[in-house]
């Protein structure tokens, strides 16, 4: 049986679909139109714009509520529009399912291409900057309700001024980002 599959995956490795598809990364134009089309596909199917950190925010307070917790009069949470997601709960909302597929499908695709690797963590400055990094993004994301992908991304594809309003801004923050992480964290 061994040999079997030990044969399976060594033709595999060499078959140019596996090459072409699965292991070499995409062109920028191709990863474009793609994620353009599943953006179109995503307004069409659930009518709304893609988004990926405001999904987030309903997972915290789903966990929230489950140690019992209420976030019923946090404003973020206020509305009667949020008030039913809420509790439609976890299961039944559209933007879990594509945020469990972007990391399901992300995973698969670094298992597919042999790129997962466990990295060993370089000094204590490595993880300072990773944990004050994700913890800026996040709330940076949720100040201006949307992440690169709700606000910049989809606020352009739909021809919406904040979007590129917030591409300037992030512009810029990623060149101060940048310069800040060179000179405090490298």
């Amino acid at each position: 049986m061994e040999k079997k599959e030990t044969k399976f995956f060594d033709q595999l490795k060499n078959n140019a679909y596996y090459i072409k598809w699965l292991k070499n990364p995409f062109t920028y134009v191709t990863a474009a139109v793609l994620l353009s089309l599943f953006q179109t596909i995503t307004l069409a199917v659930t009518k709304e714009p893609w988004g990926v950190s405001g999904v987030f925010a309903y997972w915290g307070a789903w966990v929230f509520e489950a140690f019992g917790g209420s976030v019923d009069k946090w404003y973020y949470f206020a509305s009667s529009g949020a008030q039913a997601v809420l509790n439609d709960g976890f299961i039944n909302h559209a933007g879990t399912w594509r945020n469990l597929g972007i990391i399901i499908g992300a995973l698969t695709a670094t298992l597919l291409a042999s790129g997962f690797k466990i990295k060993k963590i370089k000094s204590k400055k490595q993880i300072i900057a990773a944990s004050l990094g994700g913890l800026l993004m996040g709330y940076g994301a949720r100040l201006a309700f949307g992440c690169n992908i709700g606000a910049l991304y989809s606020g352009i594809a739909s021809l919406s001024l904040s979007g590129w309003v917030f591409a300037i801004g992030m512009f810029f923050g990623a060149i101060v980002g940048s310069k800040l992480l060179v000179k405090f964290f490298m």
